[in-house]
């Protein structure tokens, strides 16, 4: 018998759109706040630097000519339909998978959007130590981040579903 969603992990949606909407919110605030590659330093080690990220993680494929904008486009599609389908099909009491999709969704749709609005993503958080600057990133690229690390986590810990009475 399918799962209702109140017992499948389409419950735990709202942390996608959270991260949706606390990526966008930033991004709309660098943009009205900062000019192409200006940076303000807040810690010793960390600024908010905005620069336009038109590949993928670490700039891959940025100078590829244009056609990575819609394929970037179309593997977050895809990508957030399948973990869609997949939460659907699952226990809401597996949150640590759950939660790790969703972080995903979340992300991945908040970088979509910035593709498709702009042709790029924004980027702004700017970790470095000395001269030594980390790739920057943004509340999206973290979200995706923290989700990957959560689904490593869960293959090599798998968690049990909680028996609900």
């Amino acid at each position: 018998m399918p799962l209702t969603w109140k017992e499948s992990g389409i419950r735990w949606y709202w942390v996608a759109v959270l991260v949706f909407f606390a990526d966008q919110l930033s991004k709309q605030w660098v943009l009205a706040n900062f000019e192409l590659s200006e940076s303000i330093q807040l810690l010793p080690f960390f600024n908010f630097t905005y620069v336009r990220n038109y590949g993928a993680a670490f700039s891959f494929l940025s100078e590829a000519g244009g056609w990575q904008r819609w394929f970037f486009a179309i593997i977050a599609i895809g990508f957030s339909t399948l973990l869609t389908i997949w939460l659907r099909k699952q226990s809401s009491s597996l949150w640590r998978t759950n939660l790790a999709y969703t972080l995903i969704i979340g992300g991945a749709i908040g970088n979509l959007v910035d593709r498709l609005m702009h042709g790029y993503v924004v980027d702004f958080i700017d970790f470095y130590w000395n001269t030594s600057h980390y790739p920057a990133f943004n509340i999206a690229d973290a979200g995706i981040f923290i989700g990957a690390v959560l689904i490593i986590w869960e293959s090599f810990k798998p968690e049990e579903p909680v028996k609900e009475s």
